[in-house]
């Protein structure tokens, strides 16, 4: 069935670019997918798949028929909306929407779902089990896979697989990473709070803006002393808002962050375990406190069995020499681990990497996909 496969993908690539192209210049933010889902429904459709619409709110669903006897359901899931960043590249094909942008590359997942589905519905052999084909939107939001499992995607299926692209591999090779993938994602809405006072007489007040420099300083501090240094943990203050006047001592501070971790273990003790360390300064100083701790999406670990089947067959369609094992996790996140919660699955990067140029990495505006080296 390969040289079939590599065949008919040959036929495919004009179409495929076409396809490509079109998406990136017509990119659409989360939740808001509505032409980008008609047009995948369409493309679909054209090929003969079973077709549903308004899955999870803009997602589409479709689904390829196999061999009869076999129940098996294989789930391949991409994502396909954009970034609120204005593009840069100066491509031919650039946004044609100031101030939104393909800037993760999910016009490319978006195109390799279609191109799996078109290249496979014209396959002689009929496949061994059924296959569906989640198009899902909000990723960048990491909402839009828990909309579609709500609706849904995940009956019966049995397997998952996802791609994401990565600009740090080099375009044509695939990078395998078995284990934890991703890093789980939490947020925390943090205030602290204490008594106004004059400027000259701290002593009379209670100064939340000081103690919340304690908090983020125990909280760095117990991080490389009271967890596992194996098991990673990144926490991250990403804004803080207090204070009135320069004369006046801060009644009320209130701090923006995130969670960042590997091992489901270490994740599940993080809530505890900080609410622990900021009662602790709070008390010791007089304050008050509100915490509101938000569990974001887990990390991504992938099955060792399908990764490993992942990884034997990009070594026998590309070669061993274009297979990378991923030493290294991300600890950035990604809402395909709430599928994992269904079924197993694993996640491959797609190499896009240029040979003869820098690279910019994800989320930037000048980043550009490098194609498949020949």
């Amino acid at each position: 069935m390969l040289s079939q496969i590599k065949e008919i993908a040959a036929k495919l690539a004009p179409r495929l670019i076409e396809i490509r192209r079109h998406l990136h210049s017509h990119p659409e933010l989360s939740g808001q997918e509505y032409q980008t889902a008609a047009y995948i429904a369409g493309v679909l459709s054209s090929c003969g798949l079973q077709v549903q619409e308004l899955v999870g709110k803009t997602g589409v669903v479709a689904e390829l028929l196999g061999a009869q006897q076999d129940s098996r359901l294989l789930a391949i899931r991409t994502d396909m909306d954009a970034l609120p960043i204005h593009e840069r590249t100066g491509l031919a094909f650039a946004s044609h929407y100031p101030g939104i942008m393909h800037a993760c590359g999910h016009d490319v997942h978006t195109t390799v779902g279609l191109g799996t589905a078109m290249l496979l519905s014209q396959v002689d052999e009929p496949l061994p089990g059924d296959m569906r084909f989640l198009f899902q939107p909000a990723e960048e939001t990491a909402q839009g896979a828990s909309w579609m499992v709500r609706d849904g995607v995940m009956d019966r299926v049995d397997s998952i697989f996802s791609l994401h692209v990565f600009p740090t591999i080099p375009g044509g090779s695939v990078g395998i990473r078995y284990g934890a993938l991703t890093a789980a994602a939490d947020d925390l809405e943090l205030t602290i709070v204490g008594e106004s006072g004059h400027g000259a007489r701290p002593h009379e007040a209670i100064d939340a803006i000081w103690i919340a420099s304690q908090v983020i300083t125990t909280l760095q501090q117990a991080i490389s002393r009271n967890q596992n240094p194996l098991r990673p943990v990144v926490l991250t203050i990403g804004k803080i808002e207090g204070g009135r006047a320069p004369n006046v001592i801060a009644d009320r501070v209130k701090m923006l962050g995130t969670v960042r971790s590997l091992h489901p273990e270490t994740s599940a003790a993080l809530p505890a375990w900080i609410e622990q360390i900021v009662a602790g300064v709070c008390q010791t100083h007089g304050a008050k406190y509100a915490l509101n701790y938000r569990r974001g999406v887990p990390s991504v670990q992938n099955d060792l069995a399908l990764t490993q089947i992942v990884e034997s067959a990009a070594q026998e369609a590309w070669g061993s020499d274009r297979v990378q094992i991923l030493l290294e996790p991300s600890l950035g996140a990604e809402d395909f681990s709430i599928y994992l919660d269904h079924a197993p699955g694993t996640m491959f990067r797609l190499g896009v990497g240029h040979a003869d140029r820098p690279n910019h990495p994800l989320h930037h505006p000048q980043f550009e996909i490098m194609k498949r080296r020949s």
